[in-house]
């Protein structure tokens, strides 16, 4: 069976996302993913990238606004739920984002997929709870897909979320885990949304 590269990016994150794990820190996949210094996108407060709140919802509109990269659509999971998203790709095929529609046309908010992109202060995925200091009062658990993660603000944002996976964590998950467990959770997605 060949599987397109495009698809392992969204795979790989379906597949982490559905099982409620996270990598391990101990020479996992964390420890692969942080050989990379290579930026594709920044988030930030005001968008991912080129993508911001007057951005349209468009294979063509996330084209113009990430130079580089492509578009494709496909389905991609949500905390609540299964979706339609745009995929933006960058020049060797990787998902790097998940872009998804809102009520206006307009984009609803980005996902970052990948360790080839940084948060507003720096974060990437894989890095642990405890690497980026996230205080637990920002945080709130998961619900339905992302159940037993770790949903959090980035520090200084109001539009940038941090969801965090929590390695071999088996409940309860009607609240975060205890704070040894938390501090090695692992960031999956770096979220922003648009105002």
């Amino acid at each position: 069976m060949t599987v397109h590269a495009r698809l392992l990016p969204s795979l790989f994150v379906a597949a982490m996302v559905a099982a409620s794990c996270s990598p391990t820190v101990d020479g996992g996949p964390v420890a692969a993913v942080r050989t990379s210094n290579v930026t594709l996108v920044q988030i930030t407060e005001s968008g991912a990238g080129g993508l911001g709140d007057d951005t349209p919802y468009s294979e063509k509109a996330v084209v113009a606004a990430l130079p580089g990269f492509t578009a494709e659509g496909f389905q991609a999971a949500t905390e609540d739920r299964t979706e339609w998203a745009i995929g933006a790709f960058n020049s060797d095929g990787f998902q790097v984002l998940h872009v998804y529609k809102g009520d206006s046309g307009r984009i609803r908010e980005v996902h970052g997929v990948t360790h080839h992109l940084q948060g507003p202060n720096g974060e990437r995925i894989g890095m642990t709870f405890a690497e980026i200091g996230t205080a637990r009062g920002d945080c709130r658990v998961g619900r339905n897909l992302w159940r037993g993660m770790a949903i959090c603000k980035a520090r200084g944002s109001e539009r940038v979320t941090l969801v965090y996976a929590v390695s071999q964590y088996q409940g309860p998950f009607d609240r975060l885990p205890p704070d040894d467990q938390l501090r090695k959770a692992s960031i999956q997605r770096i979220i922003w949304k648009a105002s």
